[in-house]
């Protein structure tokens, strides 16, 4: 019977590294900009799989929820703004909330992408309650584009940096210093 060492409860991995190495990329990226990285680095945070499929799919379903959610939650707060110039919380918008909530649910599933379902919802919430109305159609695109942007890089660090490569590097190092 082979004894296998207990690892401890707290763990620096391979993937902890790469989320962190993605998340600072993207606030890297932003600091020339004078733009706000937060949900850039959200995305890369979501986004970040133990693999690229995995991160594929984590940082897909983040993305694809974002867009639901996003095109979703504009269209609604145009209709409402329509009757409610003032964006103020009416009885109306929760109904719309109903119907939003209804049809990213529905979006997701036609694209068999269920995941999306969690980050739609939060934008799309996150629109109707608490965005200016003079600013819901900016807020909605960043929202989208630091998202693409935060998945893009935990998607390119994953690539570079894939656990085979940096373990056979990590190996070949031990492998010098016991020489």
């Amino acid at each position: 019977m082979e004894h296998k060492p207990k690892r401890s409860k707290f763990h620096i991995g391979m993937r902890n590294i790469k989320t962190a190495i993605a998340a600072t990329l993207c606030a890297l990226l932003y600091l020339p900009f004078d733009r706000n990285p937060t949900f850039a680095c959200i995305g890369a945070i979501f986004g970040m799989g133990s693999d690229i499929e995995n991160s594929w799919k984590s940082g897909g379903n983040r993305f694809v929820g974002t867009l639901i959610g996003g095109f979703i939650g504009m269209g609604f707060f145009a209709l409402y703004t329509l009757i409610y110039p003032d964006g103020e919380m009416h009885p109306l918008m929760l109904l719309f909330l109903f119907i939003g909530v209804v049809a990213v649910v529905l979006i997701s599933q036609i694209f068999e992408w269920y995941g999306a379902i969690p980050p739609g919802g939060v934008l799309l919430c996150i629109i109707l309650f608490n965005t200016p109305p003079e600013h819901y159609v900016s807020y909605s695109l960043n929202r989208m584009f630091d998202t693409g942007i935060g998945v893009l890089i935990a998607l390119m660090v994953n690539i570079l940096l894939p656990r085979e490569k940096v373990v056979d590097v990590l190996y070949k190092l031990k492998l010098r210093k016991t020489k």
